[in-house]
């Protein structure tokens, strides 16, 4: 794999993408180093390739956006992310990548049509914290993330109706999936998917990971709340559309 070409030409554009999401760019970007690299390989293969990589990030990220943080938001959604996780590992033989694409690519669009209709209204909807509600989307964050690398949908959910000032936003964000990612790392060693190979793909893709991460974070910090919120609620529509025809794709014509 080290000595083929369209692994390069796969995991390289993925590895930098995602970087720039995890230094706070978000939207699409995060969740098309799977599927991407699922071109040239199995979707489980690549998703054990990136996480030692997304880890690597999530470091750097903590340095970049440190101080900048909800304790609220990590203090409700957290142990719902703890438990989403452990769901995953315990269904990962029965549900489908497809499967759980589909659904938050649902629940992205819905979430995004809400708001778009809110601004058309003239009146743009904002939540405060809610144990209840905080709780089901991080079991949700947690659980999309382990079985498909798809956790920020549902964390948007619940944390862009917050309305935070775009560091605070990022900052926390950051935090929560850095917990998340290194959870993580204990069920991918119990099924097995950190072979030789695997982590020896990861460290040679690695060198690629802070240089994409700071590029995301210098564009963010000179974005204004005017921008970065609309912007990112458009990422969210991007995002929902492209899970929603992955899903149906995969469920409808599958391989």
């Amino acid at each position: 794999m080290l000595t083929d070409p369209w692994f390069y030409a796969a995991a390289l554009p993925a590895v930098f993408l995602v970087g720039l999401s995890k230094g706070g760019l978000g939207g699409a970007a995060a969740l098309i180093g799977v599927p991407l690299m699922a071109l040239v390989m199995p979707p489980v293969q690549a998703a054990a390739i990136l996480l030692p990589i997304l880890i690597l990030m999530d470091i750097v990220s903590l340095f970049l956006w440190r101080g900048n943080r909800d304790t609220a938001t990590l203090r409700i959604m957290m142990p719902g992310a703890v438990i989403g996780i452990a769901l995953g590992w315990l269904l990962a033989a029965v549900v489908t990548d497809a499967m759980v694409r589909l659904i938050v690519g649902i629940v992205a669009l819905v979430f995004f049509l809400r708001w778009l209709a809110s601004k058309l209204g003239g009146a743009e909807h904002r939540a405060g914290h809610s144990p209840m509600r905080g709780g089901f989307w991080g079991v949700v964050s947690g659980f999309t993330s382990f079985v498909a690398h798809a956790g920020g949908p549902p964390y948007q959910v619940y944390a862009l109706a917050l309305g935070q000032e775009p560091r605070v936003y990022v900052g926390t964000s950051v935090i929560f999936f850095a917990i998340v990612n290194a959870i993580k790392l204990v069920p991918y060693f119990a099924l097995g998917q950190f072979d030789a190979q695997n982590l020896a793909a990861s460290a040679v893709l690695m060198p690629l990971a802070p240089i994409a991460t700071f590029a995301g974070a210098w564009i963010v910090r000179r974005m204004s709340a005017a921008t970065f919120y609309p912007f990112m609620y458009s990422m969210v529509f991007v995002v929902a559309v492209k899970l929603i025809y992955d899903g149906l794709s995969a469920l409808v014509w599958p391989a």
